[in-house]
């Protein structure tokens, strides 16, 4: 009876013992696949060099292949001509209102799906062509992405050629697999600027990021600096250099996900290239998405990223365009909501957090942000006009 009873207690004991092996190899497993992850993340992480050279498109060469003759671009000149530029964060093209966003809180990871994605982007596509600006700055446009289907957004929104473009990558991230039932996965996503005058030179800026663990989701932020020369393209009636002077415009998106520190030191490098521009006697124009709240004053209920921008570090010679006197201005909409939640006018934060900063020669007539009330990204466009002071 014992020995039976003996025998009993050791199948038991076998069959505890199989289970625990069980659930420790099952344990084991999950660590080496969590641990050989996060070795992949880190072990793919990289920065784009510093001061890319980027080549505008589409080029002469271009052109010549396709057997076409280059449509005629717009002079660029001081004196009474007015100019329009339009600084816009597509999103992705993922934003409709009801869409919110897993890093800020809140359910999506992915544009709800590629046919909705082609409608937004061929939305905000014909939304440039109706407003019609002599120069555009977007921002957050993937290239290709997990999150876009692999759409190629760049050439949606390269509409037309007409305008002339340049594109910098400033997110590149390895697979995310998070959140799990959507992981954000693989996407490259950058900056595009838009013109409809000459750029003879473009160049991408690196900016400063954090050291720490979020430089995964705050990748590899950046500038674009497009030279295009006063008077127009080389080989048109227009005279290719009237002064050997440049407007020269900045694409920028800050980042929003870093410590205070890193922020000031993006600042202080934007403004120091800002600074050299002018005192070479340039024009110059930063438009993009600041991730600050551009106005006076903050709020109890702003996030991390919207907090008031330092204006202290603005150099005497540069304002915000819609602070020169005498300036037609319509900023009572904000540009940027927060993506927490679907688009809700009652409860769903809203900054000024996108918009133009100008040198003291250039003279801006008017300043817009647009309301769209976030109908195609979680952003809604700022134009601006503006003329070059002789």
């Amino acid at each position: 009876m014992k020995k039976e009873k003996t025998q009993k207690e050791k199948k038991k004991l076998t069959k505890k013992r199989l289970a625990l092996r069980i659930v420790l190899c099952i344990l084991s497993t999950l660590l080496l696949i969590v641990a050989g992850y996060v070795i992949y993340v880190f072990a793919s992480y990289h920065r784009i060099p510093d001061n890319q050279v980027l080549t505008p498109q589409p080029d002469s060469l271009s052109y010549a292949t396709m057997g076409r003759v280059p449509p005629q671009r717009i002079g660029v000149v001081p004196g009474e001509q007015t100019y329009s530029i339009m600084t816009y964060n597509i999103g992705f093209g993922a934003y409709t209102p009801d869409y919110s966003f897993f890093m800020d809180g809140g359910k999506y990871s992915w544009a709800r799906s590629e046919d909705g994605l082609k409608e937004n982007l061929k939305d905000i596509a014909d939304l440039i062509n109706d407003c019609d600006p002599d120069f555009v700055v977007l921002q957050e446009v993937d290239e290709s992405g997990t999150r876009t289907y692999h759409v190629n957004e760049v050439s949606y929104m390269q509409a037309t050629d007409y305008y002339q473009s340049v594109y910098a990558r400033n997110f590149d991230s390895p697979f995310l697999f998070w959140p799990l039932n959507e992981p954000h996965g693989a996407n490259k996503s950058g900056l595009l600027t838009l013109s409809k005058a000459y750029i003879s030179s473009a160049l991408r800026r690196s900016l400063p990021v954090a050291d720490s663990i979020t430089k995964i989701v705050d990748y590899d932020r950046a500038y674009t600096i497009s030279r295009i020369p006063l008077g127009g393209a080389p080989g048109t009636t227009s005279d290719a250099d009237l002064s050997g002077k440049e407007l020269v415009i900045f694409n920028v998106h800050l980042s929003a996900y870093s410590t205070g520190s890193v922020r000031e030191q993006q600042l202080s490098m934007l403004f120091e290239d800002l600074q050299k521009e002018y005192a070479a006697g340039n024009y110059v124009i930063c438009g993009g998405d600041f991730n600050h709240n551009l106005r006076n004053g903050g709020s109890d209920k702003a996030p991390g990223w919207a907090q008031p921008f330092p204006r202290e570090v603005f150099p005497s010679t540069f304002s915000f365009g819609f602070d020169q006197e005498g300036v037609e201005v319509n900023i009572s909409h904000d540009s940027c909501r927060n993506a927490d939640e679907a688009y809700n006018p009652e409860t769903t934060f809203t900054v000024l957090a996108d918009g133009f900063i100008v040198s003291s020669n250039i003279e801006v007539i008017k300043y817009e942000a647009m309301d769209l009330q976030y109908a195609y990204s979680d952003h809604d466009p700022v134009v601006m006009e503006f003329r070059l002071k002789g």
